[in-house]
């Protein structure tokens, strides 16, 4: 037998994956008629003697499931080199455990991806001219959906470039009918226990793209202001924002400043600012830090969510400053309709004239929100939005982690879980966008309430008969992916469910510890009572060689599928994974990748090296091969006895998701031992006829052993020669051939 010419992974790859998908192998349940794994007892040894296969009565020893439920790529795009290392990594995972014997199932999805979604499609209305607020929501909505779907069938055919073994007859969508309706099921059952609720209450909002974030969705960013020193009557003051103080009526003080024990709470002074005359109250609070500045505030509880907090424990009332639009309201006087930053210094400058400046410190440092889309910073807004409390279901979550019912690897997120948990705030979860799952409920403006209408049908509260509006805003992306194993996996009543649920191991990014994985866990122990995954692996950024982030602006992205047209897609798999330590970064570099490509013709040319030397014999003759017929050397038997070793170190690497080591050891096995020593020991024993049939079994023993250790990281490659290799009672697939033991 001979493979032809140098390894080509084009010539290879697409052969290969069209194998795989018609042998039905990517679904556990055809798995499960072909990987059962039979134990038989002396009495069935006995029984089944001279009896054919057919015939044959033997005990299944059932194998328990693995599953990865796949985190939804955003169907928004291409495939990015993030999405190509979780493909790489969840793949190993399930073909491993494939061979191993287990049902598994690795379930693929896409994500309609909410707010990420509209920003992006928002950016191809700009460069048309147009503008999603000079559209109708339905228009909008239609052409977004068709941008998405469009997007979907282009990322899910570059996964199955990507080798990914996954069951694409389960294939689902965060936008399918029955994920949907749900998650609104959800939303309504939160609020009959109470756990959902609509208030008045301050939020983080973007005012380019007009919506209100939860807190994961902001980002700070260091920047160098002003800071500003005012008089305020008797006191001075210190702000960054002078443009939101227009309504200060409230001077905070910490109860036990013996600097202000003079001043009683509730105390009113008459005092000049920024507009005319004010009568400002005195009000003590233990949220105020006495050693910042001089331990005295003034509070603007619409723009600031501190004081915010403030003014509601002591029920003060608040004003608007700035508007939706980052833009200045009449209460602002000769500066309304200013936008903050063209106005700042206007106010600055009246405040001086007035002799209320006292001074200004030019270098101020300090962390600013921004929408972590397009870095607008964000104007804290009152807005009437729906809610989930937190604290109790974090709690939860929190006690099942420290219960160890969860695994973090690399177990240092286990902190930084529990950190987020402990601190976790009521959640918004209103979006007002178009581009989501709709809240499906009504909104009453006279008493402004809402309620959950799962089946439309209310048209007046219940509260004081007025009539209702539908709610024209959409859930957090994060409120229905937070409840993706459960609704890919058909909650609750479905039997993939019931078999599958809870899944083994959730693979995602690092960057998601305080986003998506705690909500899985909430939604998973309120909604099924279970965790919904028993292990949590965490992977880092993918950056470029440098080790920087990678950036549309930077020109530094690296398109995954560029890489693997030039080098094959087992050398870009490899070359992701080997040193590549469970949530740290890693450096993508090209020349390693081309290094991996390397590697791959070392496997090949070496099996074209045995199989050319195993030309004269077919599948029952290397039967033959592994009887008593065969006497090893010493050396032979050392050898194998080091490769014996070597499945035991992989094995247990694999199983403890170490992944980066394993495939270093398998690497430079084959390379180092296999190619470089055996196989030119091989030679002259394959030229006496007295050695020839023991150096033929040695080497066809390592190598079938060497390509099923490889399988989960090279699958291409592995596979083509799998399928030519002279073995009896081989698999149809190499994917589902039996892992060494």
């Amino acid at each position: 037998m001979k493979l032809d010419g140098p390894y080509d992974a084009k010539q290879v790859e697409d052969k290969i994956y069209k194998l795989w998908e018609d042998s039905g192998f990517f679904n556990p349940d055809k798995q499960a008629q072909t990987n059962a794994d039979f134990t038989q007892t002396d009495a069935d040894k006995k029984r089944n003697r001279g009896v054919s296969v057919s015939q044959r009565k033997v005990r299944v020893s059932p194998r328990q499931s693995f599953t990865i439920v796949m985190p939804p790529a955003n169907a928004n795009g291409n495939l990015h080199a993030g999405h190509a290392l979780v493909m790489t990594l969840e793949d190993i995972m399930t073909r491993y455990k494939r061979m191993q014997g287990f049902k598994t199932l690795w379930l693929p999805g896409l994500d309609h991806a909410g707010f990420e979604t509209q920003v992006v499609y928002e950016k191809k209305l700009e460069k048309e001219g147009r503008s999603r607020f000079n559209m109708q929501p339905q228009e909008l909505y239609n052409e977004i959906l068709e941008f998405t779907l469009e997007n979907k069938k282009n990322i899910e055919s570059q996964i199955k470039k990507m080798g990914a073994s996954c069951d694409w007859s389960r294939l689902k969508f965060t936008l399918d009918n029955d994920i949907v309706k749900e998650v609104q099921r959800t939303f309504k059952k939160m609020y009959d226990d109470g756990l959902i609720y609509r208030g008045q209450r301050i939020v983080n909002w973007c005012s380019k793209h007009q919506t209100s974030l939860s807190d994961v969705e902001t980002e700070s960013k260091e920047k160098k202001d002003a800071f500003y020193y005012f008089k305020y009557g008797p006191f001075t003051i210190g702000t960054a924002r002078p443009e939101t103080k227009f309504g200060d009526k409230y001077v905070v003080m910490h109860p036990d400043d013996k600097r202000y024990a003079n001043y009683k709470h509730g105390q009113t002074l008459p005092l000049e600012w920024i507009n005319g005359p004010i009568t400002a109250t005195i009000i003590k609070d233990k949220a105020i830090d006495m050693e910042f500045g001089t331990g005295v505030m003034t509070i603007t509880p619409w723009h600031s969510d501190v004081d915010f907090e403030i003014a509601e424990r002591h029920q003060l009332d608040s004003q608007q400053i700035i508007d939706m639009r980052g833009k200045l309201l009449p209460i602002a006087g000769e500066f309304a309709g200013m936008k903050i930053t063209e106005a700042r210094p206007k106010i600055v400058e009246k405040l001086k004239a007035k002799g209320l400046l006292e001074k200004i410190d030019e270098n101020y440092v300090h962390n600013v929100p921004v929408c972590y889309k397009c870095e607008t910073a964000i104007e804290p807004q009152i807005l009437p939005q729906w809610f989930v409390k937190m604290k109790d279901l974090a709690k939860k979550a929190a006690d099942a982690v420290k219960a160890k019912k969860i695994i973090f690897i690399p177990d240092n997120y286990r902190k930084i879980f529990l950190y987020w948990m402990e601190n976790s705030i009521d959640w918004n979860i209103s979006r007002q966008i178009v581009w989501g799952i709709p809240i499906p409920a009504k909104i009453c403006d006279t008493c402004n309430d809402g309620f959950p209408d799962l089946e439309n049908t209310l048209t007046t509260c219940p509260k004081c008969q007025s009539t209702l509006r539908g709610d024209p805003d959409t859930f957090d992306t994060w409120f229905s992916s937070g409840q993706w194993p459960l609704v890919a996996l058909g909650y609750p009543n479905s039997k993939d469910f019931k078999t599958f649920y809870p899944t083994t191991v959730m693979e995602s990014g690092s960057d998601l510890i305080f986003k998506w994985i705690p909500r899985m866990v909430i939604f998973g122990l309120y909604l099924a009572k279970k965790v919904p995954f028993g292990t949590v692996y965490l992977h880092g950024l993918v950056n470029d060689a440098k080790g920087q982030k990678m950036s549309k602006s930077k020109g530094n992205v690296i398109n995954p599928l560029n890489i693997t047209e030039k080098y094959g897609t087992d050398a870009l798999r490899i070359g992701l994974v080997m040193g590549n330590t469970p949530g740290q970064s890693l450096a993508l570099d090209e020349n390693k990748i081309k290094g991996h490509r390397n590697f791959a013709n070392k496997i090949w040319n070496a099996s074209r090296f045995v199989l050319t030397n195993l030309a004269r014999i077919d599948a029952d003759n290397y039967a033959d091969l592994r009887g008593s017929k065969v006497v090893l050397s010493a050396h032979q038997k050392q050898h194998l006895k080091e490769l014996k070793a070597l499945v035991g170190e992989v094995t247990k690497l694999m199983d403890n998701y170490k992944f980066y080591i394993a495939g270093e050891k398998i690497y430079h096995y084959f390379w180092h031992t296999f190619c470089d020593k055996i196989i030119e020991e091989a030679k002259p024993l394959l030229a006496d006829s007295k050695t020839r049939q023991a150096t033929q079994y040695m080497l066809l023993e390592i190598l079938s052993t060497s390509l099923k250790l490889l399988h989960p990281f090279m699958p291409f490659i592995t596979e083509e020669i799998y399928q030519q290799l002279p073995l009896k009672d081989k698999k149809e697939c190499l994917m589902v051939a039996k892992w060494p033991n």
